[in-house]
């Protein structure tokens, strides 16, 4: 890292994800931070194309701590990461993105740089999804979310609640070997016995209220054993805590369960992580860009945990 990258008020400085360098030369890099700015593939309100500036924008607040003895809270001492800067979708057509978006990651993901999206609708997850398996083949899936996003395509058009669907008929994730986590709502109740019956493992939000976070945890170490790809749907969190999203779920996840869950992944094979959903038009007091910011953060941590210092 540059030596003085942290320096200066957190108001100013360049706005890349909590200022780390901007960057597309992948020849020494651990982690790329991408954006992917695309909403044309909600079926309710828009807004989730401003994620990543808001997403970066919130995570100028975010410093380098050790709240407890010993433990400094901060990735960067043994991961290299740099923010690429966002992918150029096409507005209004959601194929040739699709294509855009698997062909810019794929690039990534060939480089053995790990890609770190910031989205978004859920419908990017699905290319990313594609870029991922052509090294990996099928995975496991770690999807937090208020819905499945299992409905099948209707006429062939793609939609941010097709994607595990059209993921699961291509073969690119491994049903049985995967875990939703916080569905709930009568959106979700039309399609929850269809993942179920793909295989999912799907931890409704009141199975999560009644079992907790370590239940859940040990259910995905157990179930997620090939390699891991995680899509984090903002939506999964109570929008009293994060009212920036699209389709928004009451009696979801509170922000403290969030990050819990995400600190609890350690030790797990990646493959690919994203944050979707977060629409800043619909955000108060940036509280949903800010949670945002740091459960990415916090996954950081979890790629760091275990890595010796670099030089």
């Amino acid at each position: 890292m540059p030596a003085d990258w942290q320096r200066g008020p957190r108001y100013g400085g360049p706005y890349t994800f909590a200022r780390v360098p901007t960057s597309r030369d992948l020849s020494n890099v651990d982690v790329a931070v991408v954006g992917v700015p695309m909403d044309m593939a909600v079926r309710y309100r828009s807004g989730a194309r401003m994620g990543p500036r808001g997403i970066r924008d919130a995570s100028g607040q975010l410093w380098p701590h050790d709240l407890a003895p010993g433990e400094l809270r901060e990735p960067f001492a043994s991961l290299r990461v740099v923010d690429y800067g966002d992918i150029e979708v096409v507005p209004g057509y959601i194929e040739p993105s699709y294509e855009i978006i698997q062909s810019e990651v794929s690039r990534i993901v060939e480089a053995g740089v790990f890609p770190l999206v910031l989205g978004g609708d859920h419908s990017i997850t699905l290319p990313l999804l594609r870029a991922c398996a052509r090294k990996y083949g099928a995975m496991s899936l770690l999807h937090f979310d208020a819905h499945p996003d299992f409905w099948p395509l209707r006429g062939g058009y793609h939609h941010h609640g097709t994607v595990f669907r059209v993921a699961v008929d291509e073969g690119i994730i491994d049903p049985a070997a995967s875990v939703q986590v916080g569905i709930r709502g009568s959106i979700s109740a039309t399609i929850v016995d269809a993942a179920r019956e793909a295989g999912f493992h799907v931890v409704t939000a009141d199975d999560f209220a009644r079992q907790g976070v370590e239940k859940t945890l040990e259910a995905v170490r157990q179930l997620c054993t090939k390699p891991l790809y995680v899509s984090l749907d903002i939506d999964c969190v109570d929008p009293a805590f994060a009212p920036g999203t699209g389709t928004p779920e009451v009696a979801g996840l509170t922000s403290r369960e969030i990050v819990d869950l995400v600190r609890g992944l350690p030790g797990l094979p990646f493959a690919g992580f994203d944050i979707v959903e977060v629409a800043p038009p619909y955000d108060s007091a940036e509280i949903t860009a800010l949670l945002a910011a740091n459960l990415a953060l916090e996954f950081l941590l979890v790629l760091a945990a275990g890595r010796r210092k670099r030089p």
